[in-house]
């Protein structure tokens, strides 16, 4: 390939990757949690105790909160530096990939593997949102390359590169937990017993090795222990053993799930690497060191691995793709051109499906979506079903007349530009999806140091657009956890909530619409400051509302009978994470919050 046109698609590559993060509103949940809990850390100075909404929050380790807090002290708070930790360890991996391809099996595979990496619909859209998965791909990815060249006869090269191995095993850790281990662990083994080949175990560098992972990943684990004794039985049991083993997390799918997920999320290149793949396995020879065999069990244990847990979701079989990439930029030129024509043939049908059905996303206009929404997400969806449709029929042509690289090419540029095009769409959606504009009709209302309550849902997006935290009232979300170790900081019920809110002197709450419809009715005093298709901000008026000495409050609620309180109308107002403005931990003594019932609200997606 020319050398400045490959300049040229680096360049425009860099341009896209990096130029539309900022384009986009925070979507709940996954977004909204992994932009602040970054924020308070930053806010807090504390990087030991990863806090969420101000509670003690144990899901994941912390490497991405660190980096993502360094990036807003360096370059502010906003999306843009919010989603750059993903993006920039996305972008790291096509680098990876290419100069991989290269230095295995020369520069067109390397070229190659970067454009299909680079292209692939579930990658693009996991390097452009806020998930832990692509720091953990990245890593592991970083893990196995350093393998894959650890395999060399010069015993101080190969000691080397199985150190950096070993690094870049601890920072997956870091990133995501022990599943980094297990993937580690599954694909050495299963190689050994495929392949019938122990080499690579003499070139470990165990004791060398172990003793630099632990210098990585163990400090982090050790302090947060020593810090919240809590952290060990809740992160290493609950969070990893629970979770594959059982549907506690409410994420169990059939077997068959992360076919669909890989149809889909390898677009537009699903079928050739299955070709690919196919033929990997051939260009090893049993008891000999392959590279490409190594990556091809690589691929079918990791994704055999997250068949069989308890908990599936979509990103979980990111750590295939960069595999995946560097085994078709080593085979995809040489497969036939019927199978490229069978393969760009099944995606032009779907291209023109697309076109053709893309007009119904209308019809889901009502309550949650406007017509006026959806219009937009339809010329986006249309804009990016065309750009596909033009990029296969222009590579179909190409491989037709057999200049499959130009082809591979023009796929790749489409596939970019059509999954980029898609997410741009998605942000039409924000006034459901996303609480930015409804905080800025809020901002010029608000007062630091005034209660702020969410009252019987977290929205996951809104603190990190206020930049505060609010009061949980009647919910619990993914943070049942860190409520059981500071209950003084929620408010159980919402009768509690609204004897609070009339003791306040200034107050804020954020609600659901029926909510609001139900406090209005029930004539809590409030003052509607903003409102989109999901929620209204309210301000409590500045005229007092007189109670009596003491008052049961029976507004309907979703609490049990058993949790209404009966509060003194002297009793003194909690400070909860609300009373912050700047996501610390209020000072002074707090009383507890009253004991009630278990509020089971459905949660709005737990981490993973």
């Amino acid at each position: 390939m020319n050398r400045s046109l490959i300049g040229i698609l680096w360049i425009a590559l860099v341009a896209v990757w990096f130029g539309t993060l900022d384009q986009r509103a925070l979507v709940r949940p996954d977004e909204g949690r992994y932009a602040e809990i970054p924020r308070e850390m930053a806010a807090s100075g504390d990087w030991v105790t990863p806090r969420l909404n101000e509670f003690k929050y144990f899901e994941k380790p912390a490497l991405q909160y660190w980096a993502t807090a360094t990036g807003y002290k360096l370059f502010g708070e906003s999306e843009w530096t919010a989603r750059l930790w993903p993006a920039l360890t996305g972008f790291l991996s096509v680098l990876l990939a290419w100069w991989t391809g290269r230095r295995l099996w020369g520069p067109l595979a390397g070229h190659l593997a970067a454009a299909i990496l680079a292209s692939s619909l579930l990658f693009v859209v996991l390097g452009h949102l806020i998930t832990l998965d692509m720091g953990l791909s990245f890593f592991l990815q970083l893990a196995w390359t350093a393998f894959l060249f650890a395999q060399n006869d010069e015993r101080s090269i190969s000691r080397r590169w199985m150190l950096l191995a070993w690094g870049a095993v601890a920072l997956a850790v870091l990133s995501k937990g022990l599943v980094a281990l297990v993937l580690v662990g599954a694909a050495l083994l299963g190689y050994t017993l495929l392949n019938r080949d122990l080499s690579p175990w003499k070139r470990l560098s165990p004791l060398s090795g172990l003793a630099l992972f632990l210098l990585i990943a163990a400090p982090w684990f050790v302090a947060v222990s020593l810090a919240n004794p809590e952290f060990p039985q809740f992160f290493f049991i609950h969070e990893h053993f629970e979770r594959f083993l059982s549907t506690v997390h409410r994420r169990n799918e059939p077997g068959w799930y992360f076919l669909a997920v890989y149809a889909l999320g390898a677009l537009p290149w699903s079928l050739l690497l299955v070709h690919t793949l196919l033929k990997s396995w051939s260009q090893g020879v049993g008891g000999r060191f392959s590279a490409d065999r190594f990556l091809l069990v690589w691929i079918i244990a990791t994704f055999a691995f997250f068949s069989v847990s308890g908990s599936k979701m979509a990103p979980y079989i990111l750590p295939i793709f960069p595999a995946l990439a560097l085994l078709g930029g080593h085979n995809i030129a040489s497969l036939s051109r019927r199978a490229w024509l069978i393969h760009l043939a099944l995606l032009a049908a779907l291209a023109v499906a697309a076109l053709a059905t893309a007009p119904r996303v209308l019809r889901l206009a009502g309550d949650s979506y406007s017509l006026e929404m959806l219009q937009g997400v339809l010329n986006w969806l249309t804009g990016a079903a065309a750009i596909s449709l033009a990029s296969i029929v222009a590579a179909m042509l190409l491989a037709w007349a057999q200049h499959k690289v130009a082809a591979a090419a023009i796929l790749a540029v489409g596939g970019l530009l059509s999954t980029s095009a898609g997410l741009l769409g998605h942000d039409h959606l924000s006034p459901y999806s996303s609480t930015r504009g409804l905080a800025v009709q809020a901002q010029p209302r608000l007062k630091p140091g005034v209660p702020f309550y969410s009252v019987d849902y977290y929205e996951q997006t809104l603190p990190f657009y206020l930049k505060r935290t609010l009061t949980m009232v009647a919910t619990e979300n993914e943070l049942s956890f860190g409520i059981e170790q500071e209950p003084h900081k929620w408010i159980p019920t919402i009768d509690e909530f609204t004897l609070r809110w009339h003791h306040d002197r200034d107050a804020f709450a954020v609600m659901t619409l029926d909510v609001f419809e139900r406090l209005a009715t029930a004539g809590l005093p409030m003052t509607e400051i903003a409102r989109n298709r999901r929620y209204v901000i309210v301000e409590k008026p500045a005229a007092p509302v007189a109670l009596p000495v003491t008052a049961t409050v029976t507004v309907s609620t979703t609490a049990p009978a058993a949790a209404r309180a009966t509060v003194p109308a002297s009793a003194p107002a909690a400070h909860g994470p609300g009373m912050s403005g700047n996501s610390r931990v209020a000072t002074g003594e707090t009383p507890p919050a009253e004991k009630a019932a278990s509020l089971n609200h459905a949660s709005d997606g737990a981490p993973h």
